[in-house]
C-alpha cells in the first residue's frame, strides 16, 4: 500500500509544480488553490509511505516520478521544447526509479 501511495504522491507532486508555475507567483486563484491542495495531498501522501519506505529511497522516487511528469507536461502543453537527449534523459530517471523499487 505504501508504493500506491508513495506513487500518487509522485503524481500530485507534478500536480503542484505545474500549478505553481500557472500561478503566475499566486497572483492567478485556481492555478494557487490547486498548487496548495496538491501541495498538501502530496506531502501527506509522502509522510504515509515514509513510515514503512526509507526515507532516502521514498524521497527519491517521489520527486523522480515527479520530475519526470512535470518535464513531459511541459514539452507536451507547455511550449518547453522537446529533444530526444531530453526525453532520454527522462527515461533515465524513470529507469532510476524503478531500480529502487526494485532494490527495495
Amino acid at each position: 500500500m505504501s508504493w500506491i501511495v508513495l506513487i500518487a504522491s509522485g503524481v500530485l507532486e507534478a500536480v503542484w509544480a505545474t500549478a505553481l508555475g500557472r500561478s503566475e507567483g499566486f497572483t492567478k486563484l485556481w492555478p494557487t488553490v490547486i498548487f496548495l491542495a496538491g501541495l498538501i495531498a502530496s506531502m501527506g501522501g509522502l509522510a504515509f509511505a515514509l513510515r514503512t519506505i526509507p526515507v532516502g529511497t521514498g524521497y527519491a522516487v517521489w520527486v523522480g516520478i515527479g520530475a519526470s511528469l512535470t518535464v513531459l507536461y511541459g514539452m507536451t502543453f507547455g511550449g518547453e521544447g522537446f529533444s530526444v537527449a531530453k526525453a532520454l534523459l527522462v527515461l533515465g530517471i524513470v529507469a532510476c526509479v524503478i531500480g529502487l523499487k526494485l532494490l527495495h
